[in-house]
């Protein structure tokens, strides 16, 4: 069975990585030095741990991706971990949140922008402010912070020190985001998954564990289009 895979290369890289993205995707992650060649053979030196993670049924559940929802009084949109009910309210120019959603009696399409634009002012308020401070217990530095959509990833690490955060996460429990934070982090201390980087994991976020199950169980729901 031929691999095929993408490969993504940097001036700022000094190792060879490969990851399995939740799509099942194949990513290497290459100095800008490397010759496809010696790709190609680390690829193939890789070949039965990359069908361990690509057939790791936990992990990849074959799940249908979830419907995304109606807007309309009665439904409910989960946030930090717990789902509260919409209600459509004449009058209203932006989504307020009290302990349910008030959202502006608008068109479908305004009501989505309008809330979408709400959960983004959230993730980029909360996992912005927590990733400053979790930075600072460990003692590491970054170059900038984006939250963005990243679809098939809930956080990433890159070569020259930017960190970019999915905003679905904030639908999350704080103890996931917390985890996803840390995890971003101790890349800046250990690029790659070994055992010292998950000991610094481990270390600095001891609910690492549940929030690992916790996206297994529900990281489709996350995914779930507004």
């Amino acid at each position: 069975m031929d691999l095929q895979y993408t490969v993504l290369r940097s001036s700022k890289r000094s190792k060879l990585t490969i990851t399995i993205e939740r799509d099942r995707s194949i990513v290497v992650h290459a100095p800008s030095s490397v010759s496809e060649e010696r790709i190609r053979q680390v690829v193939d030196s890789r070949r039965q741990w990359i069908y361990e993670k690509l057939f790791h049924t936990p992990k990849y559940r074959p799940l249908p991706h979830p419907p995304g929802k109606e807007l309309v009084s009665g439904e409910s949109l989960l946030y930090l971990g717990r789902n509260y009910r919409i209600e459509i309210k004449p009058g209203l120019n932006a989504v307020q949140f009290n302990r349910q959603f008030l959202v502006p009696f608008d068109p479908a399409d305004n009501r989505r922008k309008a809330i979408l634009q709400w959960f983004l002012i959230q993730a980029k308020s909360k996992i912005i402010t927590k990733v400053k401070r979790c930075a600072k217990e460990l003692g590491v530095t970054f170059n900038a912070i984006k939250i963005t959509d990243l679809r098939y990833r809930w956080g990433s690490c890159t070569p020259k020190r930017n960190l970019h955060f999915n905003w679905r996460l904030i639908k999350a429990p704080m103890f996931v985001i917390d985890y996803v934070i840390v995890h971003e982090l101790a890349h800046l201390l250990e690029s790659n998954h070994t055992p010292a980087f998950w000991n610094i994991v481990r270390t600095h976020n001891p609910l690492m564990e549940k929030a690992r199950a916790w996206l297994k169980e529900n990281g489709q729901l996350l995914e779930q289009e507004i």
